[in-house]
């Protein structure tokens, strides 16, 4: 795989580091002379002093032999250009980009970005994902949000306590993913009972999540 990575920091540096120990290739663009150095002295990929968002350095840099273009500069209108030119003018199949400000997104997705990072979004995300309500963690959100798994700690308070999964009232659009009891991981069936420090994964639309919470907890 070759990737063309246009930016600086030390996110691009420790990419192309992750990159070129897997193998791919990877050629990274840059303004800064003396950056560029630095990178030609410390890694193995293809180094190049110029401006990504010019056709001319990206005929240097091989973009139609290339397969992914990352666009990680500070300045969203060069990162939406880049992606543009690598698409149109070279046929690289996939494009990435950071959107630095999150008023950007929502262009860049019409314009034809395949993937965008979203920081401030990211971050949130991020946050959320790690901070405990009650005896709820929410672990992961899918597509943007529309479909979240979260981890519900049984208490000796929980209605559910020495019930099996068959026996419980849940929405259909509810799903127990697995059941953690110590060291154990429990694919759960239909005579699985649940006991007092089990945790619960579950799949849910965020809108299900407080029921879920509400049945397997009893608290509201």
């Amino acid at each position: 795989m070759r990737i063309i990575i246009v930016g600086g920091g030390k996110v691009v540096y420790h990419l192309a580091k992750n990159f070129t120990a897997k193998g791919y290739q990877v050629v990274i663009i840059n303004k800064d002379k003396e950056y560029c150095d630095i990178l030609a002295r410390d890694l193995k990929g293809v180094i190049i002093h110029g401006d990504g968002s010019q056709p001319a350095t990206l005929r240097e840099a091989e973009a139609n032999k290339s397969d992914i273009i990352l666009a990680l500069t500070s300045n969203d209108p060069d990162n939406l250009f880049i992606c543009q030119l690598a698409q149109k003018e070279f046929g690289i199949p996939k494009t990435f980009s950071i959107v630095n400000n999150p008023d950007n997104e929502e262009i860049f997705k019409n314009l034809g970005v395949e993937t965008i990072f979203n920081t401030t979004k990211l971050i949130s995300l991020l946050i959320e994902q790690r901070v405990e309500v009650a005896d709820v963690n929410n672990l992961l959100s899918i597509e943007e949000g529309k479909v979240s798994i979260s981890q519900i700690h049984l208490q000796e308070t929980s209605p559910v306590l020495g019930k099996t999964v068959r026996e419980l009232d849940l929405p259909h659009d509810i799903v127990f993913g697995c059941v953690i009891r110590g060291d154990d991981v429990l694919i759960p069936k239909g005579d699985t009972k649940l006991l007092e420090d089990d945790k619960v994964l579950i799949i849910t639309l965020p809108e299900k999540q407080a029921e879920a919470f509400e049945v397997l907890s009893g608290e509201e």
